[in-house]
């Protein structure tokens, strides 16, 4: 893997000073994978933490394959590292194979200790959703056909910012002025969207206005597979366009890489035939 398969075509600081809210004081940024990490398909993962400077890594699709559809994608990682690229860069690499721009959302971590461990990183989604549209002509981006991908950690934020309709910081520059909600949600084993009796959380609010939804989850899965149950019912209730894929195993934190034997680790093909049928596969 190269430079650019690791960072992108260009890489932009989200906030031009001190991000929103709670300042992390954490060191400098780091890869803290070690050789005895349980391997992911054969692989290792590329694990940062200390991230608190965010940051969005821009993947964009040769001109002449581009459709306009771009997606931002919040690696998982418990709100304490990021799968950098297990659940970011590889999921941009396939992104781009079917004309669709990718921006991977470097956002900040660790906040698992914080009382709201997930309002840094949701901000720091709303502002890439903010700034996609905001350099949306100059990327060849629609601007109404971007989506938030999400794994896991990832995936609650990416819930959170498709179903939140106020922005979580104070808007206050041009780039803001942008919408900050996105126009699809693609969830895969989204985690703690679910109250101890598995309702949704009350503070997820899904509106009969709200992003069409696609949704994979494993039934063994550590991480309860109600998260994504309990918010497809909402999602149905509210005649929400959505899909929900529920494989009898595969467990978790397998993003994008084939394991034998585990059909859940193909659904990025199902992913493409949902996009497909949005129209989103489509040159604009």
């Amino acid at each position: 893997m190269n430079e650019t398969d690791l960072f992108g075509d260009d890489v932009i600081k989200l906030w031009a000073n001190d991000p929103p809210g709670e300042q992390l004081d954490v060191g400098p940024e780091v890869d803290i994978t070690k050789p005895t990490d349980r391997l992911i398909a054969g692989r290792r993962i590329i694990k940062l933490k200390n991230v608190a400077h965010p940051e969005v890594h821009v993947f964009l699709p040769p001109k002449e394959s581009r459709n306009g559809s771009a997606v931002i994608i919040c690696p998982g990682g418990g709100f304490n590292i990021l799968a950098w690229d297990l659940e970011g860069t590889e999921v941009a690499e396939w992104l781009n194979k079917i004309g669709v721009s990718a921006i991977v959302l470097k956002y900040r971590v660790p906040t698992s200790q914080q009382k709201m461990k997930w309002k840094a990183p949701v901000q720091d989604t709303q502002r890439a959703l903010s700034l996609t549209r905001h350099h949306a002509k100059e990327w060849g981006i629609d601007p109404e056909r971007i989506a938030v991908l999400g794994f896991s950690a990832g995936g609650h934020t990416a819930a959170r910012a498709a179903y939140t309709s106020q922005r979580q910081y104070e808007a206050n520059d041009e780039i803001d002025k942008q919408s900050c909600l996105p126009n699809a949600a693609i969830l895969i084993y989204p985690a703690w969207l679910v109250n101890d009796d598995d309702s949704l959380i009350d503070d997820l609010k899904v509106t009969k206005k709200s992003s069409p939804t696609f949704l994979v989850h494993a039934f063994d899965d550590g991480v309860s597979a109600m998260s994504s149950l309990s918010l497809m019912t909402e999602l149905k209730r509210k005649s929400v366009p959505s899909e929900l894929h529920l494989f009898e195993s595969g467990g978790h934190g397998y993003g994008l890489r084939s394991v034998k034997d585990q059909p859940v680790t193909r659904w990025a093909k199902l992913c493409e035939d949902w996009l497909d049928r949005l129209g989103w596969l489509k040159k604009s």
